[in-house]
């Protein structure tokens, strides 16, 4: 192993932890405080602001396997 190979996994680690969720995690929030009552509504495919077909696919490309 070259040297300072640790290193560079822990800050690989420190940006990871730092990193924002993701969209299904954003989903998934939003869906549990809309059971909770709070009055939100999901936005309709293709409204502003709306996640479009081209998220979905990004997002499943950095999704973690189980």
């Amino acid at each position: 192993m070259p040297s300072g190979s640790g290193t560079e996994r822990k800050q690989r680690k420190q940006i990871m932890a730092t990193k924002p969720p993701g969209l299904y995690a954003n989903i998934a929030k939003k869906q549990e405080r809309i059971a909770n009552g709070s009055k939100e509504v999901m936005r309709k495919p293709g409204a502003p602001g709306a996640p479009t077909p081209s998220d979905f696919k990004k997002s499943a490309l950095t999704a973690k396997k189980k």
